[in-house]
C-alpha cells in the first residue's frame, strides 16, 4: 500500500478523500446512529473516521433498524386485524389504527 502526496506549497500533504461508494440518503435512524457515537462512543466514533467506515455502519444500522421496524408493524397488522378492506371503507379509521399501534 503506497500513500499518494499532493504539494501545497512548500509542503507534500498526503492525498485523503473520502470513498465515493454509496449515495443513500440516510434516515433518522442513520442519524441517530452518528449522534449515538459521537455522544456515547467517541473512540469508535474517530476509529470510524479514520477508517472511512462510518458511513457503512450507519447504513448497516439504518437497515437493520428499518428491517425490524417493518416486522414489527406486519405483527401489530396481524394482531389487530388492520386490512386493506378497513383501508378502503375508511381511511381515517384505518390511518389511526396503524399510527396507534
Amino acid at each position: 500500500m503506497s500513500i499518494m502526496y499532493h504539494q501545497n506549497a512548500d509542503y507534500l500533504l498526503p492525498d485523503m478523500g473520502l470513498n465515493e461508494t454509496d449515495k443513500t440518503p440516510l434516515n433518522k435512524y442513520g442519524r441517530m446512529r452518528l449522534r449515538y457515537l459521537q455522544e456515547h462512543r467517541p473512540g469508535l466514533y474517530t476509529r470510524l473516521i479514520l477508517s472511512g467506515k462510518l458511513y457503512e455502519d450507519q447504513l448497516e444500522t439504518q437497515k437493520a433498524a428499518q428491517d425490524r421496524v417493518e416486522i414489527i408493524t406486519e405483527k401489530m397488522v396481524k394482531v389487530q386485524n388492520i386490512s386493506e378492506a378497513m383501508k378502503a371503507q375508511d381511511q381515517m379509521a384505518w390511518v389511526q389504527q396503524i399510527t396507534t399501534s
